[in-house]
């Protein structure tokens, strides 16, 4: 079982940048390949990033390529998301999730998410 807990986020200008943690409980945490989607108001939640158990092969959605970056450390339970450049258009709740095997980009793939922080970017 491992749950998930974000946190860091909060209202910023275009242009600014905010960087989003996400705390998980469990032993296996290091083991598991970890993500952040995102969801707008009216829209479907959509894959935002992911990283691999050791914290290779990240992939980043092309909306958020150059901009955003996806770190883990494993020491600490916790995956980060440091976003910059923000766009109005960024304006979503963000998840965390988790997975322990071969996971695409569908939410539903994942084996756990958290209950999100809102992040908002004014214009």
């Amino acid at each position: 079982q491992v749950q998930l807990v974000e946190s860091g986020g909060g209202t910023v200008q275009a242009g600014g940048s905010l960087r989003l943690s996400c705390a998980a409980s469990g032993r296996t945490f290091s083991s598991y390949t970890m993500g952040w989607f995102r969801q707008a108001p009216g829209k479907e939640r959509e894959f935002v990033a992911r990283i691999g158990w050791n914290g290779g092969s990240p992939l980043h959605a092309d909306s958020v390529k150059g901009r955003f970056t996806i770190s883990r450390d494993s020491a600490k339970n916790t995956v980060f998301l440091q976003m910059n450049s923000l766009k109005p258009e960024d304006t979503a709740v963000y998840y965390c999730a988790a997975s322990s095997g071969i996971v695409g980009a569908a939410w539903r793939e994942w084996d756990y998410g958290g209950q999100g922080t809102q992040v908002t970017v004014s214009s």
